[in-house]
């Protein structure tokens, strides 16, 4: 299925509650570099928010290869499976503002969907994605916190 817009399961995943049970979820940020290949990254459920159902915002590491891939292109896919199934978010990013009083300092983007898919396969049943489990994950759960506030303001 194609569509534009976060269904309630995407828009409930990235809602920046619950951390905890979504600690898990590793998805893929697919960026182009300058010589056309693509670069991939990782980001968390710590990192991406929902304003609405149309726009996410993303905190990304400064001076990164995905940073500026975006910068320079404004363009990413967002990947995952979640709930048995298959997403990709085809985004158009736009810089934000730095937040000099910021606890975390991040590039921060604001994210307008232009495009999702949503794959499943009748023959199977998708039952993860990448999947991590966190190192002190108390203290990445807080950063993750304080980051989602951030991307807010």
């Amino acid at each position: 299925m194609n569509t534009v817009t976060l269904s309630s399961v995407l828009l409930e995943l990235f809602n920046g509650q619950h951390l905890q049970s979504k600690q898990q979820l590793a998805m893929p940020l697919l960026t182009v570099n300058e010589d056309g290949y693509p670069h991939q990254a990782m980001v968390s459920v710590g990192e991406v928010i929902a304003t609405d159902s149309n726009h996410l915002r993303l905190a990304l590491w400064e001076g990164t290869t995905t940073t500026g891939n975006i910068i320079r292109t404004g363009q990413a896919l967002l990947t995952l499976v979640w709930q048995g199934v298959s997403y990709a978010l085809r985004l158009s990013l736009t810089p934000l503002p730095a937040l000099p009083e910021a606890t975390y300092a991040r590039a921060r983007f604001v994210a307008t969907i232009e495009h999702i898919r949503e794959d499943t396969a009748k023959y199977a049943t998708l039952t993860s994605g990448i999947t991590i489990e966190l190192h002190q994950a108390e203290n990445v759960l807080e950063r993750w916190q304080h980051t989602l506030q951030e991307l807010l303001q």
